[in-house]
């Protein structure tokens, strides 16, 4: 999880300064000069629909228990990414994975490791 300036922004996209959780891959973020991330509000502190995955304030690093939104998914350029704060754990980053596959509509009949081995 980073601190990033999402601004400025249109319409519904959440904007301003925020945590964010990056759901890029791990080559992604060593070589491009963009990143995937997800925002963070913590106007809610309670999951509201299927994309959205509940973080506890004290185990993250936040003032308040948040919502990862995974329907807000964006793209940024890595000089909006401020501070570094914390990882998700992996169970976390497992309800990330599963809310990502709902937002996006994505089968998971698939196993990864197969790719490319038609």
């Amino acid at each position: 999880m980073y601190l990033a300036d999402l601004s400025p922004v249109t319409g519904s996209e959440q904007g301003g300064t925020r945590p964010v959780v990056i759901i890029q891959n791990d080559t992604g973020n060593r070589y491009s000069p963009t990143v995937i991330v997800a925002a963070i509000t913590g106007k809610i502190n309670k999951a509201k629909i299927p994309t959205h995955v509940e973080i506890e304030a004290a185990k993250y690093k936040l003032d308040r228990d948040s919502v990862i939104l995974l329907e807000q998914i964006r793209t940024i350029d890595k000089k909006r990414l401020k501070e570094k704060l914390t990882y998700l754990s992996d169970a976390k980053m497992k309800e990330v994975d599963l809310a990502i596959a709902i937002s996006l509509n994505l089968t998971l009949q698939h196993k990864f490791d197969t790719l490319g081995n038609t």
